[in-house]
């Protein structure tokens, strides 16, 4: 698993600081450094020595290379074995020396290679020492590599590498990473975020999760960032099944800061998106150490690293300055947009003190949801403002000037694929909301963390199934809703059918302007509006019949991915029984991850790139395996499937032995 490092940002000359860290009492704080373990990945074995170099500082004894071994040609090296000083003894004829005799035949080394990913795997640890280990060791330990003596990284070239596939974590007993700062320095990280706020035991609980993750969930991810002084700072998962899932829905994507914001135990950051049953999917998660812009930029990369084909269209967030920095600069062709769930939920924080707090609040509710066209918003919006003087209101002025990013009539040309929360009462939850409390704890949210992705994944298969074997009740005798109901997902379907049944409360479908092969509609809908009392609202909505067009001002398409009551009526007002192919969305078909098919063209494989061709089979493989959940039958033939390639495999390695 290549890519299922850690990442930091590179520890200068690969050495921790080496200064003890000293408390207001004067004693020593206990540290531990993870110890080495088969698996661990390194970008490079300068990176490796230096680990297991800062791991020997801290545990009290010298390292040197025991072996090396280099291909005969190039001289490149492939392997080698670190040992304790105190390792094998000394030659018979040296015995007699003055020189005090300091090996023992210590077994302690770790055994490390080249792999295939051009990074170095350690294949064989062994910790026990068999003599006493001294004190921690802080004076630099020379050494030369292939020749040249080893260079301290400037921290602008630190700063420049940050996502490095790195999996050495350093943890004191707070759990935020080897320190070595005072305590009056200690204090400058509250002003800061630098690390992550994690209590004891909460960094080994990560690492030991993930490395537990790898080894149970095939294409599992992570990366971590650590500081310049190895605390660790930020971190980014995410597991196989979100890694597919981005490629399926990873066109509108949710960036849910709720709890980094809030000032939750977890600072947690999730990538949510929504699946052909309208359900939210998990994409990917983070830890930051703060909301800082270069946190989420960290972030950002690190997700885009491991969704290499995930460019999303959309994306949706809070009002928060740095993430938007960090968008623009990580995504600079996705349309940023503010949910607007967010902001009519702190309505009545921002203005609920104010004296006309009713009456605003329904004009801005006006302003928002019942406004078709921008000069309608900018009319309403002046109205309110003038008519209850909150012209100079702080929270009003920056919701104004940002406008175009969260007022639905600016936002009629993006794509939000039923994420939009675009309706009254609509609202965008955090993926976590049920399982994630203020006060949850790091370690029962790591373990919750897989009861809510379980949770997930067992609503979606029986979504699938019953999509796929329980057909829908038609309600009308329209050809649109059964045209819908052979395609659409049982959920997506039936909020198309609500549209279907609603065309009836559409009662005129008129003609009014051609501008050559456009022709605008104007359509006549009773709504229902204020003390429940029926309303009439005019819906225009534009025609092109050779370019299969229909556009409705309200834009339900755009918002929802399905086309709104009007369009239908005009549709059927100029004799179309089918709806054009391009208002059928491929992810809401009931079969869509069947019907997707990844672009995994020979031309595209890097032959050098093993994780490339393991993301691709992956995602060819989970797509069988969905597949063979709907019945025993389906069960049976996923399975013999998979037997037969598995020994057509074997042909190929037996032909090349």
């Amino acid at each position: 698993m290549a890519e299922a490092g850690c990442s930091n940002e590179r520890l200068t000359n690969g050495e921790l600081n080496e200064k003890e860290k000293d408390l207001d009492d004067g004693t020593e704080e206990k540290k531990e450094f993870v110890a080495p373990a088969v698996g661990m990945e390194f970008e490079s074995y300068d990176d490796a020595y230096n680990y297991y170099n800062c791991y020997a500082k801290e545990v009290g004894f010298r390292v040197r290379v025991k072996n090396s071994w280099f291909k005969r040609n190039s001289r490149e090296k492939y392997g080698a074995v670190l040992c304790c000083s105190s390792q094998g003894f000394k030659r018979i004829k040296d015995v007699n020396r003055l020189r005090k005799e300091t090996r023992t035949g210590c077994p302690a080394m770790v055994r490390m290679r080249l792999a295939d990913s051009k990074r170095w795997r350690v294949l064989e640890v062994m910790l026990e020492h068999n003599h006493s280990l001294g004190a921690k060791i802080y004076r630099p330990v020379k050494k030369v590599s292939t020749g040249n003596k080893r260079k301290s990284l400037s921290s602008s070239d630190a700063e420049g590498r940050t996502i490095k596939l790195y999996r050495a974590l350093v943890i004191d007993s707070e759990g935020n990473g080897n320190s070595s700062l005072k305590a009056r320095d200690v204090m400058n990280f509250s002003e800061l975020p630098d690390q992550l706020n994690l209590k004891r035991g909460d960094a080994q609980a990560i690492y030991n999760y993930f490395c537990r993750m790898q080894l149970t969930n095939p294409n599992f991810f992570y990366l971590m960032d650590l500081n310049d002084e190895g605390h660790l700072r930020n971190v980014f998962w995410v597991d196989a099944r979100s890694r597919a899932s981005c490629g399926y829905f990873g066109d509108v994507v949710y960036i849910d800061n709720t709890y980094l914001s809030s000032k939750f135990e977890i600072p947690l950051v999730a990538f949510v998106g929504t699946n052909q049953h309208s359900q939210s999917v998990l994409l990917g998660c983070g830890l930051l150490a703060g909301e800082t812009t270069e946190s989420y930029i960290w972030l950002f990369k690190a997700w885009i690293t491991c969704m290499s084909s995930c460019s999303p269209q959309t994306i949706i967030t809070d009002r928060c300055r740095t993430l938007q920095t960090a968008i623009a600069e990580v995504f600079p062709r996705a349309h940023h947009c503010f949910g607007l769930s967010h902001i009519m939920k702190r309505v009545p924080e921002k203005l609920g003190g104010l004296r006309h707090y009713d009456a605003i609040k329904k004009g801005f509710m006006k302003a928002v949801y019942e406004t078709l066209k921008v000069i309608d918003f900018e009319v309403a919006w002046g109205f309110m403002v003038q008519r209850f003087g909150v012209g100079d209101h702080d929270w009003l002025q920056s919701l104004y000037e940002d406008r175009v990013r969260w007022a639905p009539v600016y936002l009629k040309d993006t794509v939000f694929a039923g994420m939009s929360a675009a309706r009254p009462g609509e609202i965008l939850n955090p993926f976590f909301e049920r399982y994630v409390h203020k006060q949850t704890p790091l370690k029962e949210f790591l373990d919750k963390y897989e009861l809510a992705l379980q949770k997930k994944h067992k609503e979606e298969t029986i979504a699938d199934i019953e999509s796929r074997s329980i057909g829908p009740v038609l309600k009308t005798r329209c050809s649109f809703e059964l045209q819908l109901s052979k395609l659409y997902s049982k959920e997506i379907f039936k909020k198309f059918q609500f549209e279907v049944e609603e065309m009836y409360s559409c009662f005129s479908t008129t003609q009014i302007h051609v501008d050559g092969p456009n022709i605008i509609f104007l359509v006549k809908e009773r709504v229902l509006g204020e003390s429940n009392r029926r309303e009439i609202r005019d819906f225009e909505v534009l025609y092109n019949r050779s370019a299969g067009e229909v556009r409705c001002i309200c834009s339900c398409f755009n918002f929802y991915g399905y086309l709104c009551r009007h369009a239908l009526c005009v549709l059927n007002f100029n004799g179309v029984e089918e709806i054009p192919c391009k208002y059928i969305l491929q992810r809401w078909k009931k079969d869509y991850k069947r019907l997707y098919i990844p672009d995994h063209s020979s031309n595209d494989v890097d032959s050098t790139d093993h994780m490339q061709w393991f993301s691709q089979l992956y995602r060819s493989a989970l797509q069988v395996v969905e597949e063979g959940v709907i019945s025993l039958e389906h069960y049976s033939v996923a399975l013999e499937a998979f037997e037969e390639s598995l020994n057509r495999v074997r042909e190929v390695e037996e032909k090349q032995a």
